[in-house]
């Protein structure tokens, strides 16, 4: 097994980049501000229109976007993954913010996340292959219509 010298290896084994390399080169830093805006200022809609959806007031979902990309920023991420909400989680948690407040809507998101963090430890993920295509073709074009329809009470 030969011993791989980083200086001469091909990009694939050299490091990602890092915040200390991002600030040690303008022109990176430079590009990873510039993405990290275009990302922002698209992700301002999305946000106040999931807390509509969610039957919260619009300064939560701004409020709840920020936290969630301060922390995807600390505690990992993938490379150029997006980390925002979903239609599926508004949906979700509509009722729950509709029947119950904001006291029993932020216990539910914060379980929800105790239960991601259970199963991505115990490794349901592995078992992703066996859900067919057709399901989740299905379970995307219920999530449209039930989007669809959760707006229609605001036109």
């Amino acid at each position: 097994m030969a011993i791989i010298d980083k200086s001469t290896a091909p990009n694939r084994y050299r490091a990602e980049p890092s915040v200390l390399t991002a600030l040690r080169t303008p022109r990176l830093l430079t590009r990873e501000v510039l993405a990290g805006l275009v990302v922002a200022m698209a992700l301002i809609p999305e946000a106040i229109a999931f807390s509509i959806i969610a039957g919260v007031d619009p300064r939560v979902g701004l409020f709840s976007s920020f936290v969630m990309a301060v922390t995807i920023a600390f505690v990992g991420g993938r490379p150029a993954m997006i980390t925002a909400a979903t239609g599926a989680i508004a949906l979700v948690i509509a009722p729950v913010a509709r029947d119950y407040g904001m006291d029993y809507f932020i216990a539910t998101v914060i379980l929800a996340g105790v239960f991601q963090i259970v199963l991505s430890l115990i490794g349901v993920a592995k078992l992703m292959r066996f859900i067919p295509r057709s399901v989740m073709v299905g379970f995307v074009n219920a999530l449209a219509i039930l989007i669809f329809g959760a707006q229609l009470p605001q036109l």
